[in-house]
């Protein structure tokens, strides 16, 4: 059964908020803490776009898939976190190869949830770039020795991302348990409808278990604490 008008009239105000919000990222001269706080924003328009279905008009929703590219032909930072991306937003995620070779992700969920999902990737990819940008301008990187800051770089962001994933879990967990005192548990019911799709595919997957890495810990603690310090769930007030 296709949607009905009146959801996909939701669905494409929730869109169009998504857009308003992407609009307001660091690339537009938006505060690391500001595009974090967009987030966490999104994730309520969220809720109240899937509060606003029935299991019935939800279970009669499409999935879809959504790519976000890295354009990187090696692991990056964001492999630590898109996992709690897809659990924040209810979706599943792959990794897989372009035709050019680079690294991608592949969302797969509900329209609206995989939609959240791609632009909270592209928020936090952007965070992390900024501030690994002023790590590499601090006094502390430059006490490293040059032949240590690529592995201070890459210990930063490693950190921020661990940082940021951690939560994003704790996050989830909160809206899950507010969601369901409202008398319905919709990860329950969004789960059952993505798994029903995603056995329709027939992928072969496999879980690829992390090579272990060598940090520098000061610069690991550094990127930590700046992933710490972002603004994730403030009080947000009323959306727009």
């Amino acid at each position: 059964m296709p949607p009905s008008s009146d959801t996909l009239a939701t669905l494409d105000k929730l869109k169009s908020r998504i857009e308003a919000l992407r609009a307001k990222t660091t690339a537009n001269g938006c505060t690391e803490d500001e595009a974090i706080a967009a987030a966490a924003k999104v994730a309520e328009l969220l809720d109240r776009y899937d509060l606003s279905l029935s299991d019935v008009e939800i279970r009669d929703e499409q999935c879809q898939q959504l790519v976000y590219e890295t354009w990187r032909k090696k692991r990056v930072p964001l492999d630590g976190c898109v996992g709690a991306v897809a659990d924040f937003c209810d979706c599943r995620v792959w990794r897989e190869k372009n035709p050019d070779g680079a690294f991608r992700y592949v969302f797969f969920g509900l329209r609206a949830d995989v939609a959240v999902a791609h632009y909270l990737t592209d928020l936090i990819d952007t965070a992390v770039r900024t501030e690994q940008g002023r790590f590499k301008i601090s006094r502390a990187y430059r006490r490293f020795r040059h032949n240590e800051r690529h592995l201070a770089n890459a210990s930063f962001a490693m950190g921020m991302i661990t940082s940021i994933a951690a939560k994003l879990t704790a996050m989830k967990q909160a809206r899950d348990t507010a969601n369901r005192s409202s008398g319905r548990d919709l990860v329950l019911v969004k789960s059952s409808v993505v798994d029903a799709e995603m056995a329709k595919l027939d992928l072969t997957l496999r879980s690829v278990r992390g090579a272990s890495r060598m940090v520098s810990m000061d610069a690991y603690d550094a990127g930590s604490a700046a992933g710490a310090a972002l603004a994730i769930n403030p009080g947000i007030g009323n959306a727009t």
